[in-house]
């Protein structure tokens, strides 16, 4: 009951956001832009070991990342391009919250913590790259849990509660894990689309060629004659 009222109260309050944004006329990938902007600001917090402060910027910059696909939408300016775009900017997002955490790590000397945030970000990077390579062989592969979303939610969640390195751990191995689920997944379902198109061949009618079925016409023209 709780959950549902705050899913509606905050529903409520987005539509609004994006109502006004639209009728200003913003253009969501200035939106886009704005959210890595403050996405750095985060990252400034989190490199100076702010973690509490950082997380609530990153709540504000989460803000802005659903804010230009609903205003996209609603002023109905949803191109190609801007989903490109918005893919791209969330990937430098992304590293950039990574970095600042490494620099805390750096700055305290806690070597064996840079080297797990370096793996957090292997797993960040891997796994829109393992969806976009593996859907360029197969129709889709949206296989794990551990996607953007739930990065950003473990890291407001380890900063806000102050338990950043164990939501850091976390990251590493689902994160990693989720790279190796959509390996696994690409490699079984690659044989069940080569069976599929090879069906969808078979069934395919075989007609001859448009100047060899003229030449094989004529052909039975003059024998009937």
């Amino acid at each position: 009951m709780i959950s549902s009222l705050i899913g509606r109260g905050g529903k409520f309050i987005l539509d609004r956001l994006v109502g006004a944004l639209t009728r200003l006329h913003i253009n969501p990938n200035i939106l886009t832009f704005t959210g890595v902007v403050i996405s750095l600001w985060a990252a400034f917090h989190y490199g100076r070991g702010q973690l509490f402060t950082g997380s609530l910027i990153v709540i504000l910059a989460g803000l802005f990342d659903m804010l230009d696909g609903g205003v996209a939408r609603v002023s109905r300016s949803v191109t190609p391009f801007g989903a490109f775009y918005d893919s791209v900017i969330d990937r430098y997002s992304d590293i950039i919250l990574l970095q600042g955490l490494m620099v805390w790590y750096a700055r305290q000397g806690r070597l064996g913590y840079v080297v797990l945030v370096g793996v957090v970000f292997m797993g960040a990077v891997m796994t829109s790259y393992a969806r976009a390579r593996a859907e360029s062989l197969i129709l889709t592969c949206k296989v794990g849990f551990m996607e953007r979303p739930e990065r950003i939610v473990l890291l407001i969640i380890g900063g806000l509660a102050n338990r950043m390195e164990a939501a850091l751990w976390v990251l590493a191995v689902l994160g990693n894990w989720t790279v190796i689920n959509r390996i696994y997944f690409t490699w079984k379902e690659l044989p069940n689309r080569k069976a599929s198109e090879a069906q969808v061949a078979q069934a395919a009618p075989t007609k001859p060629p448009r100047a060899v079925a003229g030449t094989l016409d004529a052909h039975h023209a003059r024998a009937s004659h």
